[in-house]
């Protein structure tokens, strides 16, 4: 499996991001191809202190080749284009192959 991770830092109005996030970039996301999964929240909380990030997203795909596969089509690019309508705070953007831990 190969995992796609977005943190969103505070926006400047935290109210526009979630209904703007919710109600326009999510449906986006619902169409990308060889998604197997997606999750998100804006109730990210921190071990001590303030959390450095406002809201979380996730999405699994088979492997490496998939995420490529969903970044280059129309729903891909539609979506990494549509950020800056609701990301005032910017964007940090990572994947990963994940690794089953051993019981």
């Amino acid at each position: 499996m190969h995992k796609l991770v977005v943190l969103y830092p505070e926006p400047a109005d935290p109210d526009h991001f979630r209904e703007y996030y919710v109600n326009n970039h999510l449906p986006l996301v619902r169409n990308w191809p060889g998604l197997l999964g997606w999750r998100y929240s804006f109730d990210v909380a921190a071990t001590n202190g303030e959390p450095p990030y406002f809201a979380v997203f996730e999405a699994d795909f088979a492997d490496a080749a998939a995420l490529a596969t969903m970044r280059a089509s129309q729903y891909g690019r539609l979506a990494a284009a549509d950020v800056v309508n609701y990301a005032t705070g910017g964007v940090v953007v990572i994947d990963y192959p994940v690794h089953d831990g051993a019981s």
